[in-house]
């Protein structure tokens, strides 16, 4: 079917994903060189520390979150969805916000404000407008999760970049990103497991639904006092071991494409418990342990994975990981060794590590742009418009 709007501009995750492609190609390796002073520091009012940590969440992370939001709502809803030019203006904020971001160090403060909340603030805005509109045919009733989520990022990016709380904003954007993996994980693995091996996991409301909350409670950690959030991250930390047992993991390893899904899983869990352990343990970890086990474990690790199986399926193609696709995914869990373990036993080689693990993400990713922009701007080859 012929459609007048070109390919890249059907469906939200096609413009988003390849943004992301882009983003964790060339934000890990600016850090690196920032980092290690081979690069000067944006042209911002902003740290050096606060770019990175908004610019992998916000940037990388918001590319990939809202490209899945804008193309699964309207599959939870079963409505078109946004397209065309609505697309193309999110896309326009996302790259006014990365210009800001980097450059506008010398913008007065509301034009500056402005250009680094609109792709955030319209994004959150539609996806509230579509679930709260269409709530009585949503297929999930727990979406009601990212009803209250959704403002919550608006917050965290807030207190990063301008409440003067970096260490809240960040927390609370950590722990925002872990319930969207919490329940991507849960809905996804289901049907992969159920593909791959022809078989069941657990799905248990009981056991699910405080999983949920408790990441949801979690969100407020940099508010609350340090023994109850020790509390709360080791008792989801337990629940989520305990249905991990039940999901079947000996057989997900066996395949890459799904393994790398119970790694993230299994990076969120460790991140709960030295979060916890932390608070009660005097043990010091090198290079921001508990953060990086969630951006390179979690984010690092799944999101590939994700924007694979989703550029392949939703245009028409099997959904079949072929021997690249593979190398990508180990790829990035040598990142996540080399970025989280290696410093542990060779401290003074921190710099390079750095490096190291930033040059994994531009190889990965810089393969996934190579491979999948090309067919994110080609039409579907089964004949289906979106």
């Amino acid at each position: 079917m012929f459609s007048p709007t070109p390919p890249l501009w059907l469906v939200g995750f096609r413009p988003f994903f390849a943004l992301a492609c882009l983003a964790g190609m060339l934000f890990p390796i600016a850090w690196a060189l920032m980092f290690s002073g081979s690069l000067p520091a944006p042209n911002a009012p902003f740290t050096s520390v606060q770019w990175h940590a908004h610019e992998m969440f916000f940037g990388f992370g918001w590319a990939v979150l809202g490209g899945f939001l804008l193309t699964s709502t309207k599959n939870w809803v079963n409505i078109r969805g946004y397209h065309g030019p609505a697309l193309m203006l999110l896309a326009a904020a996302w790259l006014v916000e990365r210009l800001g971001m980097s450059f506008g160090g010398q913008w007065p403060l509301p034009v500056a404000m402005l250009a680094n909340n609109a792709f955030l603030g319209s994004i959150a805005a539609m996806l509230l407008l579509t679930l709260v509109r269409y709530r009585s045919q949503d297929s999930y009733r727990d979406n009601a999760f990212f009803m209250v989520m959704l403002p919550a990022f608006l917050i965290a990016k807030y207190l990063m970049l301008y409440g003067n709380d970096f260490q809240a904003g960040y927390g609370m954007a950590i722990a925002l990103f872990r319930v969207a993996f919490l329940v991507m994980l849960e809905r996804t693995l289901t049907g992969f497991m159920k593909a791959a091996f022809q078989t069941q996991i657990l799905r248990q409301p009981r056991l699910d639904m405080p999983i949920k909350l408790l990441g949801l409670l979690l969100v407020l950690e940099p508010f609350l006092p340090r023994p109850l959030t020790t509390g709360l991250s080791l008792a989801l930390a337990i629940l989520l071991v305990i249905r991990f047992v039940f999901w079947k993991p000996h057989l997900a390893f066996r395949r890459i494409d799904i393994g790398i899904m119970y790694i993230g899983y299994l990076a969120i869990v460790s991140q709960l418990l030295i979060e916890a352990l932390g608070h009660v343990m005097n043990f010091v970890w090198v290079g921001s342990v508990s953060v990086h086990l969630f951006t390179f474990g979690a984010m690092g690790c799944v999101i590939p994975a994700m924007i694979i199986r989703i550029s392949k399926g939703h245009t028409g193609r099997k959904v079949v990981f072929d021997g690249l696709d593979r190398v990508v995914l180990y790829i990035m869990i040598l990142a996540l060794i080399v970025r989280v373990a290696v410093p542990q036993f060779a401290p003074g080689a921190y710099i390079g590590i750095v490096h190291a693990s930033a040059t994994c993400w531009l190889i990965a990713f810089g393969t996934l742009a190579w491979r999948y922009i090309p067919i994110l701007m080609q039409a579907r080859i089964d004949g289906r418009e979106h």
